[in-house]
């Protein structure tokens, strides 16, 4: 019996071991499953958002190439041009360019400008117009907002120091906080685009954030994100950097005379670093009308194949929106004609015109783009290039095409 006792507890132990590790290996085999279960719903729960984004820009290439597959050639040059008027209010000269050309963006100056409300409803009206078209296409709004001396409404908005003033303090918080409070502003009254920063190395000139190329670069950057931030996309100016003339471009032309290495690790430094560094699509890049002839003996930056496209796009790899100054100044005007100029800047790699004053002069550009196109001296792939990339970043970065001029009101100049 005692035997017979002992036998049935070893019988009893055993059984207790065998059923402790048939549960450890099935709660280790449900930990799994649970685990892959897990992992899986996750995967499940990020693949529509990914799913998303892909869809979404997949819907804007979709929108853009059947706009492009329906627009005619006039339609599709218009959308390579930013315009300028003269009153502050919706007139012939604007509404024939935006019914009859249907230019793609405007540019607006103190002429234009009275007050925040004022500002706001005509850029509520010039967007209406513009919609109306076909297409309904929304406009580009830009606006010279640098600080200091290049301020538009200066006793109304809120005070922008110089950005050499800003240099001088060296302070990228307040660099930031500037470019906010103006790119707010901005966008309160309905503009979505500005020209700025101005990355040009200077001592002298007040446009500039000073000589040093590396906080030139920063305090850039510090722009583009406050703008960025508050709505509105900036622009890099004025490439490939003209801090080293004392000449106005708006009189006259000049030449930079330094080899591309002294260049490149100085004036387009900060040029290059950006586009390294910053998303293109949340910045437009402005050429000036200066030569430089260690890239080009022969043309101004604006409607040099060589700057824009080998420096620019090929070495630097820019993928954004080129955007000349104004094609009006004299550093351009007295050499070119309209109708040399607009060609020649889209053929050399430009996507934009900037034509800020004459409704002629607009004409004359647009009649010269669609001649060069019909002549054979400009691809229409070129164009088709440069709209692409407009028509892209106008569908992906404008949300809204209405400002109220009683919130303008609230907003600009009120701390």
């Amino acid at each position: 019996m005692k035997r017979v006792s002992k036998t049935a507890l070893l019988f009893l132990m055993a059984i207790l071991v065998i059923t402790a590790v048939s549960s450890l290996v099935l709660n280790t085999s449900k930990s799994k499953v649970a685990s892959e279960n897990v992992k899986g719903e996750s995967s499940k729960k990020t693949t529509p958002k990914a799913a998303s984004n892909h869809e979404k820009q997949n819907s804007v290439t979709e929108k853009v190439d059947s706009l492009m597959a329906r627009m005619t050639l006039e339609e599709k040059i218009g959308q390579l041009m930013i315009i300028g008027f003269q009153s502050g209010e919706m007139d012939e000269h604007v509404q024939t360019m935006i019914k009859d050309y249907h230019v793609g963006g405007i540019i607006l100056f103190d002429r234009n400008m009275k007050s925040p409300a004022q500002v706001a409803e005509l850029n509520n009206h010039l967007q209406q117009l513009a919609l109306r078209n076909q297409h309904h296409i929304p406009l580009l709004t830009s606006v010279d907002q640098e600080g200091g001396a290049i301020t538009r409404m200066k006793d109304q908005v809120s005070y922008l120091p110089s950005q050499q003033e800003l240099g001088k303090e060296k302070n990228a918080e307040q660099v930031y906080d500037t470019a906010y409070r103006s790119g707010h502003e901005l966008a309160a009254m309905g503009i979505n685009l500005n020209f700025a920063p101005v990355l040009d190395l200077s001592n002298i000139d007040t446009r500039s954030f000073g000589k040093d190329p590396y906080l030139v670069n920063n305090y850039g950057n510090e722009v583009i994100k406050g703008l960025n931030d508050s709505g509105i996309t900036a622009t890099l100016k004025h490439f490939p950097g003209n801090g080293r003339s004392d000449i106005d471009p708006h009189k006259e032309t000049s030449s930079v005379e330094a080899n591309q290495l002294d260049l490149e690790n100085s004036d387009i430094y900060p040029f290059k670093k950006t586009i390294q560094n910053v998303d293109n699509n949340r910045f437009f890049v402005m050429v000036t009308h200066i030569k430089y002839p260690a890239y080009d003996k022969v043309n101004p930056a604006s409607l040099s194949p060589i700057i824009i496209q080998k420096l620019l796009r090929e070495k630097l790899g820019y993928t954004g929106i080129v955007i000349t100054d104004d094609l009006e100044m004299g550093a351009v005007n007295k050499y070119f004609t309209p109708r040399e100029m607009g060609y020649k800047a889209l053929k050399a790699g430009a996507d934009i015109l900037l034509v800020c004053h004459t409704l002629e002069t607009q004409e004359e550009f647009f009649n010269g783009v669609v001649e060069a196109v019909q002549n054979h001296k400009l691809s229409e792939a070129r164009i088709d290039e440069a709209v692409k990339r407009v028509l892209t970043y106008k569908l992906s970065a404008i949300n809204s095409t209405y400002s109220d001029p009683k919130l303008a009101e609230r907003i600009v100049g009120k701390k």
